[in-house]
């Protein structure tokens, strides 16, 4: 019998978690600055297109009558709020990450992410202790790995 036949390769999720570190946490107040720079720059950038948008409109529709023009300028004032509404939603989103980075206990640890697996699995395997596999990193450093790999 082959050996390949009695085993199924499986993927699963490992979930991946960080001890917090005075390092960890100036990284990750990094990169959450660096969103938050990012989307007031696409909010800055929506401004300036709305306003462009509304000249242009305005310079093409000269001479048609004033309800046609305001319906069309009102249409592209919805667009652009509705827009500028979903930035500053992430934006507000990013802050309270931000926040809650900055409360954070040290040697606390907390979600990072996950990485899919492969892993083979054959009869009188424990499906579920082989599922439940996690990664604990310490400033990007392989801590521990808790489970059945």
């Amino acid at each position: 019998m082959d050996i390949l036949s009695d085993q199924l390769l499986l993927r699963r999720a490992i979930p991946v978690k960080a001890i917090v570190t005075p390092l960890w946490k100036e990284e990750a107040q990094l990169q959450l600055q660096g969103q938050i720079n990012q989307l007031d720059s696409q909010l800055q950038q929506l401004e300036l297109q709305i306003q462009q948008m509304m000249t242009e409109l305005k310079k093409q529709l000269i001479g048609q009558p004033s309800g046609a023009v305001n319906d069309q300028i009102q249409d592209l004032q919805v667009q652009g709020n509705a827009r500028k509404s979903e930035l500053l939603e992430q934006k507000n989103q990013v802050l309270q990450q931000l926040n809650q980075i900055q409360v954070l206990d040290m040697e606390q640890e907390v979600e990072q992410g996950q990485i899919d697996n492969f892993f083979y699995i054959k009869k009188g395997d424990h499906l579920i202790r082989r599922m439940q596999v996690e990664i604990v990193l310490r400033d990007g450093v392989v801590e521990d790995i808790r489970g059945e790999i």
